[in-house]
C-alpha cells in the first residue's frame, strides 16, 4: 500500500506541474519567459525526492512540442528539444539546495541565495535553449552557419528567464512569508502588502498600461513603460524586498502586455532597467529585513 501511494504521489506532481507548466508557456515570451519562473519555484520548494516527478511533467509538454516541429528542423533539433530544461536546471539546483538556505535560522529569507538561484537556473535554461536554437538554424542555413540570430536568440533568452525568475519567485515567497505569519487565505488578502498592491499599484499600472498603447509617439511609450517602476520603487520604500517583489510582478506584467512585436527592442530595454532595479531592490531590502516576520501587521 506505501509503494502504491508513494506512486500515486509522483503522477499527482507530475500531472499538476505538467499542466501548469502549459499555462506558463502559452503566457510566456522569448524575452519574458514565465516557465523559468515557474520552474524555479518548484525547484525550490519542491522537496528533492520529487524531481524525477516534475522532470516527468516538464517532459511530457516539451516532447510534443518536439515531435510537432520535427519535420521543419530535423530529428537532431527534435532530440535536443525533447530534453526539459527542468532537468538542466537541476545539475545547479541540487548543489544550491545542499550548500545553502533559503532561510536562515531566524526565519529571514536569504535573497542572495534567491537571486542566485534565479541566475543560475536562467543561465542553465538558456544553455539548454539555445543549444535547440543553433541547431535549428544550422538546419535552416544554405551556408552552414547558425548567423546573428543566435546571439540575439541567447540574450532573449538570458534576460526573459531572470526576469521571468523575478516576476514569480519573489511574489510566491513574500505570499509564503504572510502565509506563515497566519495561515489563512483570507488573512493574506487582507495584508496590507497585498491590499496595497491591489489598491494601489495595481491601477497606477493599469493606467500607464493604456498609456503605453494608446500613445502616438515612441517618446511617450518609452516614459510611461519606465514609469511602471516607479509604484516598485514606493513599495519597496514602504514593505522592503516585499514590496519590491509584489510591485515588480505587477511591473513586469504591464510591461509584457505593452509588447506587440516579437523581441521588441524598445520593451526589451525597459525590461533589462527593471530587472536591474528589481534586483536592486530585493537585495538591499533583504539585506534589511528584520528577524522573525514582522510582516505585515494588521493596520
Amino acid at each position: 500500500m506505501e509503494h502504491w501511494k508513494i506512486w500515486g504521489q509522483h503522477v499527482a506532481v507530475a500531472a499538476a506541474y505538467a499542466a501548469f507548466y502549459r499555462i506558463a508557456y502559452a503566457l510566456s515570451l522569448a524575452h519574458w519567459e514565465l516557465t523559468v519562473g515557474f520552474r524555479l519555484c518548484c525547484l525550490l520548494l519542491v522537496p528533492m525526492r520529487l524531481w524525477p516527478a516534475l522532470a516527468l511533467g516538464e517532459f511530457l509538454p516539451v516532447l510534443e512540442n518536439a515531435l510537432a516541429c520535427i519535420d521543419d528542423f530535423g530529428p537532431a533539433w527534435a532530440l535536443a528539444a525533447a530534453v526539459p530544461q527542468i532537468v538542466v536546471c537541476m545539475a545547479g539546483m541540487k548543489p544550491l539546495r545542499r550548500w545553502g538556505a533559503l532561510r536562515d535560522p531566524d526565519g529571514r529569507l536569504c535573497m542572495g541565495y534567491v537571486v542566485t538561484a534565479t541566475l543560475c537556473c536562467a543561465a542553465l535554461s538558456t544553455v539548454r535553449d539555445t543549444a535547440s536554437l543553433w541547431i535549428a538554424l544550422m538546419a535552416l542555413s544554405t551556408d552552414g552557419s547558425p548567423g546573428p540570430l543566435l546571439w540575439v536568440g541567447f540574450s532573449a533568452y538570458m534576460l526573459g528567464g531572470y526576469l521571468g525568475g523575478l516576476t514569480l519567485v519573489p511574489t510566491l515567497l513574500a505570499l509564503q512569508d504572510r502565509w506563515r505569519v497566519t495561515p489563512s487565505v483570507w488573512a493574506v488578502l487582507r495584508s496590507p502588502l497585498v491590499r496595497d498592491t491591489c489598491m494601489g499599484v495595481a491601477p497606477v499600472l493599469v493606467a500607464l498600461t493604456w498609456l503605453a498603447n494608446t500613445s502616438e509617439t515612441s517618446g511617450a511609450q518609452q516614459l510611461a513603460r519606465l514609469a511602471m517602476i516607479l509604484p516598485m520603487v514606493a513599495m519597496a520604500w514602504r514593505y522592503g524586498w516585499r514590496g519590491t517583489a509584489m510591485a515588480g510582478t505587477g511591473a513586469s506584467i504591464a510591461l509584457a502586455l505593452t509588447s506587440h512585436v516579437v523581441r521588441d527592442p524598445a520593451v526589451i530595454h525597459c525590461q533589462v532597467v527593471l530587472a536591474f532595479v528589481m534586483s536592486a531592490g530585493l537585495l538591499v531590502g533583504g539585506k534589511r529585513q528584520p528577524a522573525a516576520h514582522p510582516l505585515l501587521r494588521e493596520r
